[in-house]
């Protein structure tokens, strides 16, 4: 991660380039503040669509909703 400064490396599984597989490894690593986020004054947040809903009420997401590409395959 960038701005991030690595304190220790431990290695959970070693590489095997025999078999062309990377190793894992878990880091421990120093994460700098991150600066006060300034309040924007005169702005409405937009209400989204996708807020919590009320309990026990369901409403299926539109694609606009879910930003993703919904691809119909043909039958086999």
């Amino acid at each position: 991660m960038e701005g991030c400064t690595i304190l220790e490396k431990k290695v959970i599984i070693p590489p095997q380039p025999a078999e062309r597989r990377l190793g894992v490894y878990d880091y421990l690593v120093e994460v700098p503040p991150a600066p006060p986020e300034k309040p924007r004054a005169g702005k409405k947040t937009p209400v989204s669509r996708s807020a919590t809903p009320d309990h026990g009420s369901f409403t299926r997401a539109t694609p606009e909703e879910m930003g993703a590409v919904i691809r119909r395959l043909p039958p086999r």
